[in-house]
């Protein structure tokens, strides 16, 4: 098994996959075409990144946090047949409480 901490302002993200039930109850077979998710649990969080007078910024977001994001920005990686999501704090576009 890797550890996988992310560089810079990136976060690592598993990906939350959406109920496979329409509002009016039908369940939807594997075989229907399913977006990619829109929301996940961070995993891990790089040191952030530098801004022109090279002071550290923080990122905003922490492990074990719940974002919703942007849905083709992050980047898809496979670990061990598991996906995951690497994302720059910028496609992060909220914390869900």
């Amino acid at each position: 098994m890797f550890k996988i901490k992310p560089l810079g302002d990136r976060v690592l993200i598993e990906p939350m996959s959406k109920e496979e039930k329409t509002k009016s109850g039908i369940y939807l077979p594997e075989t229907v075409d399913k977006e990619r998710p829109e929301q996940g649990k961070v995993l891990a969080v790089g040191e952030g990144k530098t801004n022109n007078e090279g002071k550290l910024i923080k990122p905003s977001v922490k492990k074990g946090d719940v974002v919703l994001f942007t849905k083709y920005g992050p980047n898809e990686i496979k670990v061990d047949g598991k996906e995951y999501l690497i994302a720059r704090e910028d496609d992060i576009l909220a914390v869900l409480e």
